[in-house]
């Protein structure tokens, strides 16, 4: 089991930050492009190796992410309509996402089988994430779907309060 911190910076244009180790370690580095296009995060470990990329469809009434990981596609993730509590759909190999009525609390399932736990805190300086990966072969993969998620939350937020 492996366990990742994830700590957005409240003023980063474009969403530069880093996924740390339980040792508080960075581990890997998160860049968001700025003001571009379709919106697309660039996962990459230490070595400027990309582990990962999330690209937000463009063209789509809820949000719609493709996600590949070390050079494959391997998912797409879209938020369903839901009037409580927020679901996504996941289109991989067989993982689903369970989350809380608060949004804050996520499980990703494989098969059935618990592989990942997500808490999001609540009183924090930015959003911060910890992250406890059970099958390490889907690290890259978990990291993914969570920034993709945080976007997605992050979006709402920021229109929420744009039209209040």
């Amino acid at each position: 089991m492996s366990r990742l911190y994830i700590k957005q910076k409240v003023f980063s244009f474009g969403g530069h930050f880093t996924v740390k180790d339980e040792n508080e370690q960075d581990k890997y580095i998160v860049e968001g492009s700025f003001l571009s296009i379709p919106k697309v995060f660039t996962i990459k470990d230490l070595n400027d190796q990309v582990i990962g990329t999330i690209t937000k469809k463009v063209f789509s009434w809820l949000p719609k992410f493709f996600v590949a990981v070390d050079g494959k596609e391997e998912l797409i993730i879209e938020k369903q309509l839901t009037f409580f509590k927020a679901k996504y759909q996941i289109d991989s190999e067989d993982l689903t996402i369970q989350g809380d009525w608060w949004d804050k609390q996520f499980t990703i399932l494989r098969r059935g089988k618990v592989v990942a736990a997500i808490n999001e805190k609540w009183f924090t300086w930015g959003d911060t994430f910890e992250v406890e990966v059970y099958d390490e072969t889907l690290e890259h993969l978990v990291i993914s779907v969570v920034i993709a998620i945080d976007f997605v939350k992050q979006e709402e937020a920021a229109s929420a309060s744009s039209s209040s």
